[in-house]
């Protein structure tokens, strides 16, 4: 058995093969490795008796279900009205700075990929930014950069 399937499997024992548990199941991918692959998607549609085309529209809807491989750290600034209004464009100018990438894309050393999300639900902290679960409200540049040079001696 691949790890593809030894994945899906044990996700499927989790969550069942219902509908509903699509969402859990790509969650789970996701948070095991960062993103879901082609392959794993077509195995999940082929588990869940779904069509290829709803579980690929699923993940590619979805902010935080990455389809395409990601860094280990995943930083992704909020990107709302109020986070904007805040500074988040700084603080994004800085993290570019920081990790010598721009908005969308990964170090070279694979480590972290810097994106923008939809809300939060951090609206009165703003600007924020999460590390793949780690939620970093009222930031700054200067906080910001504090932070992610914290993961960059890890």
């Amino acid at each position: 058995m691949t790890d593809v399937n030894v994945i899906i499997n044990e996700k499927i024992e989790k969550f069942g093969k219902e509908r509903q548990a699509l969402m859990p199941i790509l969650q789970g991918i996701v948070a095991d490795k960062n993103y879901i692959t082609e392959d794993e998607l077509l195995k999940v549609a082929e588990a869940l008796d779904l069509s290829a085309a709803d579980v690929y529209g699923t993940a590619t809807f979805y902010t935080f279900l990455d389809v395409v491989p990601r860094g280990k750290y995943v930083i992704r600034v909020c990107k709302t009205i109020s986070c904007h209004m805040a500074g988040k464009d700084e603080i994004i100018e800085a993290l570019e700075k920081t990790l010598k990438v721009k908005l969308g894309e990964t170090t070279p050393d694979k480590k972290f990929t810097l994106l923008q999300a939809n809300c939060m639900g951090w609206c009165h902290k703003g600007p924020v930014m999460l590390i793949n679960d780690e939620v970093y409200p009222e930031l700054t540049s200067e906080k910001a950069i504090a932070i992610v040079e914290e993961y960059i001696a890890k």
